[in-house]
């Protein structure tokens, strides 16, 4: 194995296994904000002041005397920890690529120009990441912290996976580059559009569990009642909210969060149309097998996503299909970035610079 072979590998493992990781830590994230545990320790980064939960009795006695706002709920606190440590573990991993990245471009001995900008950009999202964690804790679950915190995390999860997708490019790129399908030239654009659409719905999905709103409809294919008449955009996404002691459980009046829950289901018909009219019609015009896979796997996804939502709904937010919905809309996400690298790559396009 040569050495440009070798060091490949290696930055490859370390993305992949980050990777993986990314998508655990979105997932116990979930779980913890729907468990209601994202107040499980009232500081950051430790919980009533120690690095675990507090559990003896003494320990439980003296932490509720420095917090007496906040009775120790040791499952709850135990979930956020988890949370936390995975997502320290995390972070060490991408500071561990990024220094990597740089020892490898910078190597006199390498011939090939590994990426650098994006696994320092990794990093700094990633340093940002933990300061939103911190906030969500001290600004008591601020809605606008909450929704910044999921997106931060799916954008951590995201550029892991184009790197790792850039890195798996060097590793090919001996073997030449494939014919271009100029059918398939315009769809690269309409990918990068679907992007944007998912993301926009994403950040409602997240704007609607931080404010508490995926049950203030509770009846399919519409919403209850005369729901038209309740909807109200004056508050419902205010990024700034008045002040309160806390935001847990939510601060909204009910229209506001139908108005949020409305939102959210009519983001998720046009994305929904958007991403299965694209999926189809690259897999109607595709010639290339990996292109017409890419577009089977994101109609696959996104039917399990849609199916997971109306779920949500018709079985009252069971916790497993809600953490479920999160992870799925994760790897649709995924998907779809797979899709727009390889239209862009058999379009001669660089996807990245």
């Amino acid at each position: 194995m040569t050495e440009h072979s070798s060091n490949t590998q290696t930055l490859r493992r370390l993305v992949l296994t980050s990777l993986l990781l990314a998508i655990v830590v979105i997932g116990l994230g979930a779980y913890t904000r729907l468990t209601h545990a994202g107040l499980g320790c009232p500081d950051w980064p430790t919980c009533y002041g120690l690095l675990d939960v507090p559990e003896t009795s003494q320990q439980i006695a003296t932490a509720e005397q420095a917090f007496p706002q906040r009775p120790v709920e040791p499952a709850k606190a135990w979930n956020e920890m988890i949370h936390r440590y995975f997502a320290g573990s995390l972070g060490l991993l991408i500071a561990a690529i990024a220094f990597f990245s740089i020892k490898l471009r910078f190597s006199m001995r390498s011939s090939v120009r590994y990426p650098v900008i994006l696994p320092l950009l990794i990093l700094c999202i990633v340093i940002f990441q933990a300061a939103l964690g911190m906030w969500t804790v001290t600004l008591k679950l601020m809605p606008v912290v909450v929704m910044a915190h999921l997106l931060g995390g799916f954008t951590t999860l995201c550029l892991l996976f184009l790197l790792y997708l850039r890195i798996q490019a060097k590793g090919i790129n001996a073997q030449g580059a494939n014919l271009v399908d100029w059918q398939l030239k315009k769809y690269s654009s309409y990918a990068l559009l679907g992007i944007t659409i998912l993301t926009a719905q994403i950040a409602l999905g997240g704007w609607t569990s931080s404010n508490y709103a995926a049950m203030s409809c509770v009846e399919l294919p519409i919403c209850q009642g005369n729901w038209l008449g309740n909807l109200t955009f004056e508050q419902s996404f205010d990024l700034i909210p008045p002040k309160q002691e806390s935001y847990e459980f939510g601060h909204l009046a009910h229209n506001e969060r139908v108005t949020i829950h409305v939102s959210h289901r009519l983001g998720a018909m046009v994305t929904g149309i958007f991403l299965a009219w694209l999926a189809i019609m690259v897999f109607l015009k595709a010639r290339n097998h990996a292109i017409k896979s890419a577009a089977v796997v994101l109609m696959t996804l996104l039917i399990v996503q849609i199916s997971l939502g109306i779920s949500n709904i018709w079985f009252s937010l069971p916790l497993k299909v809600a953490v479920a919905h999160n992870l799925v809309a994760a790897c649709l996400m995924l998907s779809l970035i797979a899709l727009a690298y390889k239209l862009r790559q058999n379009s001669k396009e660089s996807f990245y610079e």
